[in-house]
Formats: structure tokens, sequence, C-alpha cells
């Protein structure tokens, strides 16, 4: 059972505007809402948060028991549902490391028939361990999104849906022009250790063109030891603190900005089960050339 009061806690402000929205007479939220940040958890369970005040039958309040908020609690809800690309996929859908083309047809079919409930579509992905992980161009590519934008734009009365993302860019802009966007702030300690990376990252602060290959093979082998995950999640905090520390040019700073983003898009490419090899040279070449 999941929660929710957390949420409340760590949020009061942002769970006070939606219950605002949803006490109005005309329920007055966006059809599309966008949560971005770094606590994909603390997002998910805002989603769940609103779809429990939407759905709500018993007495509006926070620790309200009826059916409607206990299946939400237990995150069994008939129409709050999960759409990644494990959850809510067609049983002939082959496509097993994004949200499909077949998702977007069946999510339009079953919105056709009405609902007695308010149906909350929560769309997000998911890692290796089935935790909740951020949408991207990768695992929400553009065709599945496109095929559903008229149903964002005008869904069926009753109707919500959630975006989960880190950063508003990874969601396409036809997507995030529907949306109303809210910023999550992580509640949750800040990872800055960079202790597996700090030689490589040293190297590759002196790294010559003609090296770049050395940058891949040093790559390799760490991830032969390591999550390349937290490999790439440390090479973003080493130099997220190089670029703290104020001494670079202004110039200097948007590089280093710009390699942080080609590092995330490197995870992206991993998290859809990409080679390995491939993303790191795919990577080496982003940051050196």
């Amino acid at each position: 059972m999941l929660s929710l009061n957390s949420v409340r806690e760590n949020y009061p402000k942002l769970i006070e505007y939606f219950e605002k929205g949803i006490n109005n007479p005309e329920k007055n939220i966006a059809h599309c809402i966008l949560l971005y940040g770094n606590d994909l958890n603390a997002q998910y369970e805002i989603a769940l948060e609103v779809a429990r005040m939407l759905n709500c039958k018993g007495t509006h309040t926070p620790d309200c028991d009826c059916l409607n908020c206990r299946w939400i609690r237990e995150n069994n809800h008939p129409e709050v549902r999960t759409i990644s690309k494990v959850d809510n996929k067609p049983s002939d859908d082959d496509a097993k490391t994004v949200i499909s083309i077949a998702q977007a047809r069946m999510i339009k079919n079953d919105l056709l028939i009405s609902s007695e409930y308010h149906r909350v579509l929560i769309f997000c992905d998911k890692d290796k361990d089935g935790n909740i992980a951020p949408l991207n161009e990768i695992n929400f590519p553009e065709a599945a999104a496109n095929a559903l934008l008229k149903t964002f734009e005008e869904p069926p009365s009753g109707t919500t849906f959630f975006f989960l993302t880190k950063d508003k860019s990874d969601v396409i802009t036809t997507v995030l022009s529907r949306a109303q966007s809210f910023f999550v702030p992580s509640k949750l300690p800040e990872d800055r250790d960079f202790s597996i990376v700090k030689d490589l990252m040293d190297f590759f602060l002196e790294i010559e063109r003609s090296q770049v290959l050395d940058f891949n093979e040093r790559l390799l082998v760490l991830s032969e030891e390591n999550d390349p995950m937290i490999i790439l999640t440390q090479m973003q905090n080493y130099l997220a603190a190089v670029v703290s520390q104020g001494s670079l040019s202004r110039a200097k700073q948007y590089e280093f900005i710009k390699h942080m983003k080609n590092i995330e898009k490197a995870k992206q490419q991993f998290s859809v089960n990409m080679n390995l090899q491939t993303v790191f040279e795919n990577l080496s070449f982003d940051l050196v050339l």
C-alpha cells in the first residue's frame, strides 16, 4: 500500500493548488499535467494523490477510506493506470522498450467507452528493476506521442493525463505545449559522489581528439566492475562539481552543461537496452569531438 500522506507533507503548496482546482464546481485543473524533476517516485505519488482526490466518493479528506481511495492507495484502481513500456500494453504488442503506437491505439479505444470514474493515465518509464523512471523521446517516441495528440488536446470528460520526466526538454514539444508543467523539487539527499570516475574525468579535461578511443576503452573497463548507470551519474556529478566551482568561462560552462545532457542521452539509450559498447562509443565521440 502506498503512503500518499508524505506528498502532502513534502509538497503542501502543490497539493493545495490541485485541491482547490478539484474542489471548484467545474473541476478546474488541466487535462494534461507534466511533472518534472529528479525524484520520479515523488512525482508518481503526487499523480496518485491527485487521482485519489478526483475519484473520492467519501469524506473528501486526506484520510478518507472510501472504496476509490482504498483502491488508489493500493495502486489497484480500475481507471487509474500507469502507461509505460511494460504497463498496460496490448497482448500482441511486441514493442518491449517503448510506449508504442499499439498502446496509443488501445488507449484511444478504451477512452471511447464511458466510465463512472475519473480516469487518470500516468505516463512514465520503468527501469530494469521496475522502478519509476522518466519519460524521454526514446521511451516515448514521437510516433506514439503524435498518435495521442488529439486525445491529449480534447480528451473525454473526466480524463486527466500525467507525464513524469526529469526535464521538460525530454518530452517532445507537441506534448509539452499541451500540458501544464510543474517542477517537483527532490527531497532526497543528492548523490554528488564521483569517486569511481575521478581519474577518468581528470583525463577527460586534458583529452585530445586523437585519444577519444582511449577514453572509450577506459569507460568500458570501468563498466566491468560498476553499474553503467552509476558511472554515468558520477560523470554528471563530476562535471556539475567543476561548474559549481565558478572558475569556468561562460562558454566553458555551456560546454559542460551540454556534456551533462549528452551523458543523460546515454542514460536514456542504455535504459532501452541499447548495446553498452555502442552507448559508450557514441558518448565518447559526443564528449570529445
